[in-house]
Parts: structure tokens; sequence; C-alpha cells
């Protein structure tokens, strides 16, 4: 039998840590996971159910470890992240991993949560088949990840700029996934009833390098294995900004820049949850409910 042949690596996850751990010495930019957070806290509202252990796998910073420390129906949280935090976060308790090489028993926790992280693992596909597995049958797992729209306008400036100065592109902003792509993913690593939703924000800047200090501290700086090694020339950087001013600026001369958020939910498999109705198993035909005439297979619809 052939063995599956390995996953490409597309991210340099050292020297992510390296930034990550950079950003904080420095002072994050923390309101894009504020406001995740802040959206975590809305949507498990809606799940009335306890959980009794959950875990936050990758997060970076505590927003997300503060706002579930903040619900009565979550007992104990697991933190797991590859660089020990700063400072501690509530109730949460800290485990020293890489999300894709989770150190857990399989059925452990009743809910695992991620924001801001997946997106940056190189086998998204074989991270989730490790959440599905340390999941318990009818445990939940929220995820919150960068989606194929975010920094558009960058990407678009810098690819204009570079090929008009340098005579081609090189990668400098990651390939985020597509949200179709993803409720896939979620199907293929056998999470039940899946569902996938896309929250897109909009954040104004009074300039290209004013986004790009943000992006430095947070940590989100380019990490691709596949980057060009020298320096960025000065003129492709200038001309990288005047192209951004002039192709997406609003009326009072802000900049936007777009960040998609892709949201993925999914259960693990259990006996009691919705099972879709067998072939055949109907009691309504679509024609009663549409009001229309059946036609069967071999006749011709009248005109």
């Amino acid at each position: 039998m052939p063995e599956a042949s390995p996953s490409p690596l597309i991210f340099d996850r050292l020297l992510m840590r390296a930034r990550r751990r950079r950003a904080v010495a420095a002072g994050p930019e923390t309101f894009l996971l504020d406001r995740v957070a802040a959206d975590f806290a809305e949507r498990l509202g809606a799940v009335l159910r306890r959980f009794d252990l959950a875990l936050d796998l990758g997060t970076p910073g505590d927003a997300l470890c503060a706002a579930l420390a903040d619900f009565p129906s979550i007992g104990t949280v697991i933190s797991a992240r590859a660089t020990p935090p700063e400072r501690e976060a509530g109730r949460a308790r800290y485990v020293v991993a890489d999300e894709e090489a989770l150190p857990f028993r399989a059925a452990v926790f009743d809910l695992v949560v991620s924001a801001l992280s997946l997106q940056f693992v190189n086998d998204l596909p074989g991270a989730l088949v490790q959440i599905r597995r340390v999941l318990e049958p009818d445990g939940l797992f929220v995820a919150a990840l960068a989606g194929g729209d975010t920094l558009t306008e960058l990407r678009q400036s810098f690819a204009a700029a570079e090929s008009e100065i340098e005579g081609g592109i090189s990668p400098r902003v990651a390939p985020f996934a597509d949200v179709r792509d993803l409720g896939a993913l979620l199907q293929r690593a056998g999470f039940a009833l899946p569902v996938t939703d896309v929250d897109r924000i909009t954040v104004r800047y009074g300039s290209a390098f004013a986004l790009m200090h943000d992006l430095r501290r947070m940590g989100a700086t380019n990490t691709l294995l596949d980057r060009r090694r020298i320096p960025l020339r000065r003129a492709t950087l200038m001309r990288m900004a005047e192209i951004y001013a002039e192709r997406f600026a609003d009326a009072d001369g802000r900049l936007r820049a777009t960040f998609e958020i892709v949201w993925l939910l999914g259960w693990a498999p259990h006996p009691s949850q919705q099972q879709p109705l067998k072939p055949g198993s109907a009691q309504a035909r679509l024609a009663d409910a549409l009001g229309t005439r059946e036609i069967s297979t071999g006749e011709k619809a009248g005109k």
C-alpha cells in the first residue's frame, strides 16, 4: 500500500514563534483578537450546555482565555500554545504544545476552541483530525481563522509594485484558505453537523505603513518558507504605498484593510445528534409543497 505523501511545508513556524514573542515584548496590537474573542463569547453563549474541560488551542494572547473564564458553563480551561504565556489569564492552565502535534489522549475534551492560529499550520487537515480525536463524543469544536480575502489590498499593492519595479513578484502574504474548502475539511476530518460562515472586518489606516506596523505588533508578518530572503527595496516599498493609496483610499484619504474571519463549527459524532434521512423515506412530495405536477422519468415537460 503506498504511503501518504507528507504535507508541504508552507510556514517557518520557528520564525513565527519568534515574531510573536517579539510582538509581545514590544507591546502587542490586540484589536483583532479582542474582537474575535468577543464573538466567541456570543457564539458560545447560544450553546445551552455545560463544558467541563475545554481546550484553547494555539490562540495568541489571553483575550480568549479571559472570555472563556467568564462563562459559568465552562469548567477547566487548558491553553495549549507553542510558547509559554507572558501572564496567566483567568482560570486557564497552560501546556506548551504545537497545534500540529497534540499531546493529549483521545476523547478528553468536550470543547476545543482556537482563534487566529490554525491558518498558520502546515497540515490543516491533519490538525483537524487531531482535534476531532481529542474531543469526546458530542464534543464541540469552534475556531476562527483568517480567510482568503484577508489583506487583499496589501497583496494586490505589493504584487503591482514588484511587477513594476522588479519585474516579478514574491510571496509576502500567507495563502489563506477559502470558506468552502474549510467546510469540506471539517467533513473529511469526521466532524458532524459542520457549519462555516464568514465575518469581514474593515479597518482604516492613515497609510500602508501604519497597517504594516500593526501587523508587526500582531506577530503576523511574513513567515512563508518561500519568502524572499533579501531586504525589500525602498523603491518597491514606496511604490507599494502609492498604489495602495491610489486604489484603496476612501474619500477622506484613509486606507481600507480587510480582515476576513472564517468561523468553523463541528461536533464529534454521537448517536443523539440529528441524522440525515435515508433516501426514499420522505413523507411528503416536493411537487406537492411547490404546488406543481411531478414529471416522471422520460416524460417531457409541456410547453
